[in-house]
């Protein structure tokens, strides 16, 4: 096919050497399959801002720094150079993340490199070398729903680990290859311990990933993965090796308010006290 206008820049400095079909259009970009050598890879192409239908894009981009001051002035006064810089943030967010999670042992395309807007990644393909299909078009038997949907639950905690949150995980962002699944499509992942959206998209992620396996095994409906891993994030207890279990028991216990109340008086009346030895003493000096 003829190649898009964004890829021929790959094509020029050989990057690429052929633009074999479009694959898929998704909401922030256009993905291709293209020949590279005697490879066959994907390349993304991320659609401008004003074309993305992402939505509530500033929520995810809290927390993001830049350490460049220029360009962090530019991207405040929204200038044309500043929306320049905000979209190669956007894409290099992207980059940056599949990085840090596949360093954590979370199953993503590997990647080789973005271009002026575009992301060549590995291709995830089945066992017959075709195209893997999304989880949204995979159906299973309930005992294969339990065990995919423990690794993916497995790898929302490794992104925690790794201080990440993917943001916009669903059936529609998991491929599945002969080996399980694989999490992709990650512009939009935030930095668990800067964005204070964090949680609220952490728990959206796993309801979205549990509802979908849920139709094959209902009883996956009843786990609390999300308020278990977030728990054991604020306390500083999640790492790799930890053994998820799905079970989580809210804290019931009521605040003893009078008893806290009491508790600040007798430290008032301490400091009170001793601010009134000091004085005594100063004044018998």
């Amino acid at each position: 096919m003829k190649a898009p206008k964004r890829i021929q820049p790959l094509i020029d400095d050989g990057l690429i050497d052929e633009v074999i079909s479009r694959l898929m259009s998704g909401k922030e970009a256009d993905v291709y399959t293209v020949r590279c050598g005697s490879e066959i890879r994907c390349a993304k192409v991320y659609k401008e801002a004003a074309k993305r239908s992402f939505k509530q894009a500033v929520k995810y981009q809290e927390g993001r720094k830049v350490r460049n001051t220029r360009r962090a002035r530019a991207m405040e006064k929204n200038s044309k150079f500043g929306r320049k810089q905000q979209e190669e943030v956007w894409h290099n967010a992207e980059v940056s993340a599949l990085a840090r999670i596949a360093n954590a042992g979370v199953r993503v395309p590997e990647t080789y490199g973005c271009l002026d807007g575009v992301l060549l990644m590995e291709l995830i393909t089945d066992e017959e070398g075709l195209v893997a299909p999304r989880l949204s078009d995979v159906a299973m038997s309930a005992e294969q729903a339990i065990e995919d949907h423990a690794v993916v639950m497995h790898y929302v905690m490794l992104m925690l680990c790794a201080g990440l949150v993917h943001g916009d995980l669903s059936e529609f962002n998991v491929l599945v290859d002969e080996y399980g699944p694989v999490i992709i499509d990650l512009p939009q992942a935030v930095d668990a311990a800067a964005n204070n959206n964090a949680q609220s998209m952490l728990e959206r992620d796993v309801d979205n990933i549990t509802h979908y396996y849920g139709q094959y095994a209902p009883e996956l409906l009843d786990s609390r993965y999300a308020q278990e891993i977030w728990a054991l994030y604020e306390e500083g207890d999640l790492n790799p090796d930890r053994v998820l279990t799905g079970n989580f028991a809210e804290n019931t216990e009521s605040a003893d308010v009078d008893a806290v109340l009491d508790e600040i008086k007798a430290v008032m009346a301490e400091e009170a006290s001793r601010l009134e030895r000091i004085r005594e003493a100063n004044e018998s000096d």
